[in-house]
């Protein structure tokens, strides 16, 4: 039996990208996926693809859509034992010279998003004794030029993880938190050229140098995977660094 048989699964931002490398995976591992994400078109094309339990859309920054999509898919799968929080933004600035406004996108897309989506299915999770995987980052971990308040955000997420982790260890509810360096997505694409002239090197060889090469979404669907897992079962309040060992070196 694969180890996410039976699984009932809700991922957020799972359209493209890392999300959908994680409902692809755990589909394949024997899970029962709802697919979620703000562009309805990607999502229906990933549920199709896949063959998930169903597709329940929602703006992660609106309380009322993630309530009503966390229903939805109770619904569809006759309860959750696994959210997934991987929606999330990007914004490329020096910190001090970005507006008020895109600093609140950020974080209500990625501080806000996965508390209020952990609020909405804490009920039924506790009823399943199941669990959290946030997708956060190492730019959690490090601060990085042009990323401060997507680092900041990063770092808030896990925190929340980890006082989540403690406060519901009593309901046997784990929270855990997988943090990936460089990966080879859209997210990643964008910043390039702003990081190629902040740098003054091409981004390539600043990989090659720092993580040995760009991860994949599916280097972390596998990671989310295990956490998600019965073999997890001890595992809780963690933050698992993928990064090719970029946040391990001094040079």
């Amino acid at each position: 039996m694969s180890e996410l048989e039976g699984k009932r699964v809700f991922v957020t931002g799972s359209g493209a990208g890392i999300g959908k490398a994680i409902a692809t995976l755990f589909t394949q591992r024997g899970a029962r996926v709802v697919v979620s994400d703000i562009n309805a078109d990607a999502a229906e094309q990933t549920a199709a693809e896949i063959g998930a339990a169903g597709v329940a859309n929602c703006d992660v920054t609106d309380e009322a859509q993630v309530q009503s999509a966390i229903a939805q898919a109770v619904e569809i799968l006759g309860g959750l034992d696994v959210l997934v929080n991987n929606a999330g933004i990007e914004v490329s600035s020096p910190l001090l010279h970005q507006s008020t406004e895109s600093f609140d996108r950020i974080h209500a897309v990625n501080v806000r998003g996965p508390f209020v989506a952990m609020k909405a299915a804490i009920g039924h999770l506790i009823e399943s004794t199941g669990n959290v995987v946030n997708i956060a980052s190492i730019a959690g971990i490090g601060g990085s030029p042009l990323l401060g308040s997507y680092c900041a955000s990063k770092a808030a997420l896990i925190q929340l993880t980890r006082v989540a982790a403690v406060e519901m260890r009593p309901t046997g509810v784990r929270f855990n938190a997988v943090c990936p360096g460089f990966a080879d997505t859209a997210m990643v694409e964008r910043l390039v050229p702003d990081f190629e002239a902040a740098t003054q090197m091409p981004f390539g060889d600043l990989v090659a140098m720092k993580q040995g090469r760009l991860g994949t979404p599916e280097d972390i669907a596998e990671v989310a995977a295990f956490l998600a897992s019965d073999r997890a079962s001890w595992i809780t309040g963690a933050s698992y660094v993928l990064d090719g060992g970029l946040t391990a070196s001094l040079v």
